[in-house]
């Protein structure tokens, strides 16, 4: 296999599933490039150099500039938050680098803008990491729909839900707290999981043409971990919209992170005019079904255990009837971007495909603030 360089900027959570799926996807994918660990990047000089130890990273550098200019850095990875993707993923196109990047793409669709117009002009491979779509049960729902399969599409409906900020005592900003300051983070649940809701929408069925939004901060100040100041909280902590398709169906989305009981809680469901089809993140290997055009007496909900060689990506693992988690959706991620960089075809979702996602947050925090149904704008 040929070698590919990694250059991997930022070391928490993504910065791990990143880096297991790098070093785990010649183990069971058949491919022409071999993920090569050659530096990782973060602030902390302790930190990092120990990340890199523990991971297998030949080298560290505490500035990501340095990170991106070096000659032998082929791949950027960008695991690090929200307000530093533009900068980064400029540079490297600039350097000609190929970019991964973190979701969002970006603070707002102005900078995804720019960052997609900076890959494409350099004709570099991009991808951005919406990693739900490469668990196989999901992949599954959309091969089902693009066969046809729901007829047409009537309803979508999808929400996340989490409880980790609900304590008034929680502070905002720092390494570890970073998605609750928006100067970080651009915005709070809508950017960072109803992003991953619209991705999967977007791909399973298509555009979305206007929305209508609703938004709370339900605890409006909180202390700042690097100036010690109680600020005032500027991110959404919960948010719900109704959307209209361009195929014509309807959707409603949810995401909060005050959804006591709830750590993960992510579920979608298609309703058409022949079958329907729904699936929890809780529950990942199995796709829910129903089909209406099976014989009456039998007709129901079937629970598809998603395990089989013939389904998606499992023929790559282990035997049917042995489940899969969380961290092979990275591992597919990668996978597919070495077989499209060996076929000279791009992987999605690119730069440009998250950018339409974050057109769709952009038009649900302006319909938050004007109490209107926005347009969303077709990149």
């Amino acid at each position: 296999m040929k070698p590919l360089n990694i250059g991997l900027i930022g070391y928490g959570f993504m910065g791990r599933a990143h880096s297991n799926a790098y070093r785990r996807v010649g183990h069971f994918f058949d491919l022409d490039h071999e993920p090569v660990l050659k530096a990782v990047c973060g602030r902390d000089k302790d930190q990092v150099g120990a990340f890199a130890r523990q991971w297998g990273y030949e080298s560290f550098e505490t500035d990501w500039r340095k990170l991106v200019s070096r000659p032998d850095i082929e791949l950027v990875d960008v695991a690090c938050p929200n307000d530093m993707h533009k900068p980064i993923a400029l540079a490297a196109a600039k350097a000609g680098k190929m970019i991964l990047c973190e979701k969002p793409l970006a603070m707002n669709s102005l900078e995804g803008l720019q960052m997609t117009r900076a890959v494409e002009k350099a004709g570099v491979p991009n991808m951005v990491w919406y990693n739900y779509r490469r668990i196989p049960a999901v992949t599954l729902a959309h091969d089902l729909v693009a066969e046809g399969r729901l007829g047409r599409i009537f309803h979508y409906r999808a929400k996340f839900l989490q409880d980790w900020t609900i304590s008034k005592d929680l502070p905002q900003g720092g390494a570890a707290l970073w998605r609750l300051d928006a100067k970080v983070a651009g915005s709070g649940v809508t950017g960072d999981l109803l992003a991953h809701c619209i991705d999967t929408a977007l791909w399973l069925n298509g555009g979305i043409d206007r929305v209508t939004a609703m938004t709370e901060t339900f605890i409006k100040e909180r202390k700042h971990n690097l100036t010690g100041k109680v600020q005032e909280v500027g991110i959404d902590d919960a948010c719900a919209f109704l959307a209209r398709f361009e195929n014509g169906s309807l959707a409603t989305f949810e995401s909060t992170r005050y959804a006591r009981g709830h750590k993960a809680l992510y579920t979608f469901e298609i309703n058409g005019e022949q079958a329907s089809l729904c699936w929890d993140l809780h529950d990942l290997h199995r796709l829910q079904y129903f089909d209406h055009r099976d014989e009456g007496r039998l007709r129901g909900w079937r629970s598809i255990h998603v395990t089989d060689g013939d389904h998606p990506y499992m023929g790559k693992w282990w035997v049917p009837g042995l489940q899969i988690g969380y961290e092979h959706s990275f591992v597919h991620q990668v996978a597919d971007f070495l077989d499209g960089l060996a076929k000279g075809k791009p992987t999605g979702p690119t730069f440009r495909d998250a950018l339409q996602t974050q057109a769709v947050c952009d038009a649900v925090l302006r319909s938050a603030r004007s109490s209107r149904w926005e347009p969303v704008r077709r990149y």
